[in-house]
């Protein structure tokens, strides 16, 4: 019985695969030919092939989504001995391993932006507003952006270099041979350690510019005690930014995670391929992260 669960998960698993990978099958573009002239009907057939590729891209990412995110639900616990240090690995990798770099990026917005901000608007009298601006820009935005960015930039990138070779090199169909689903031992590692990683690291980088930046206005002598700087911060934050800030920095991971895996499995690679790989997923998942955050802003607004 469980040799037939084993030979069910690896079949989904395959099918999984070989239906994203039909997904990914790019469509010609208009020839470039000598002399060739952009009609209005070829220029609609362009326009309509591009889309036509989107929508197939979308629809390979959703499907590859939806079948991680129903993985790492229903097989979390299977396996744990196996699963649960791969994913502390991922959280050492992508976490831990960026530590030091986002102390600094952390250190210089506050520097850079933070201070500059407090001084000026003390300067111009608008004390009061200094808790909104801080919140609205460092903890709602640049925080949870410049983690992303950081998590794919050092993990990100690894993943899909990763997993492209072990494609090229046919070791996800030797996975499939031992009846182990690529999905669990592969991508659920990920999936979590980057979430993970993303939504602490936004938190370290958060308090790092924040008081990094009243050390620059401590420093130019504004008239701002340290403890109504902290009223300032904690007034101008609701219950709903705790919330929304674990939920943007969750999907920011889980995105990454879903983007870079798909570009590095879905499809059949070879060696070669594998730079183009990366350099197309760096891409989507940078536009996915935007999108995304685009969503929250929109929900900020409405509530």
């Amino acid at each position: 019985m469980r040799f037939c669960q084993a030979n069910a998960a690896c079949s989904r698993a395959r099918l999984c695969c070989n239906i994203t990978a039909m997904s990914q099958t790019p469509s010609a573009d208009l020839p470039a030919a000598p002399g060739f002239r952009f009609s209005p009907g070829a220029m609609v057939d362009f326009a309509g092939r591009k889309l036509l590729n989107l929508f197939r891209t979308v629809h390979g990412l959703v499907a590859f989504l939806l079948i991680t995110l129903v993985v790492t639900t229903v097989k979390f616990n299977r396996a744990r001995s196996v699963i649960h240090p791969m994913i502390r690995a991922q959280i050492a990798k992508a976490g831990l391993g960026i530590f030091a770099m986002v102390s600094f990026i952390g250190f210089a917005l506050g520097l850079v932006i933070v201070g500059q901000t407090v001084f000026l608007m003390t300067r111009f009298g608008a004390e009061n507003y200094i808790g909104t601006v801080m919140d609205t820009v460092v903890v709602r935005e640049l925080g949870p952006l410049l983690a992303a960015l950081l998590v794919l930039a050092r993990s990100g990138t690894a993943n899909v270099i990763e997993l492209g070779t072990a494609r090229s090199q046919n070791e996800v169909e030797a996975l499939e041979a031992l009846a182990i689903d690529p999905i669990h031992f592969l991508v659920v590692p990920r999936l979590i350690g980057l979430a993970f990683s993303v939504f602490a690291l936004t938190i370290y980088l958060i308090v790092i510019a924040l008081f990094s930046g009243y050390l620059f206005a401590f420093l130019e002598d504004v008239a701002l005690k340290p403890w109504d700087y902290i009223q300032q911060l904690a007034g101008g934050l609701i219950w709903q930014d705790f919330v929304l800030l674990a939920l943007k920095t969750i999907w920011f991971g889980i995105l990454i995670a879903v983007v870079t895996s798909y570009e590095g499995l879905a499809q059949p690679l070879h060696l070669e391929d594998v730079s183009h790989a990366t350099t197309v997923a760096v891409a989507k998942c940078v536009i996915a992260v935007v999108l995304l955050d685009a969503l929250f802003i929109i929900i900020y607004l409405v509530i």
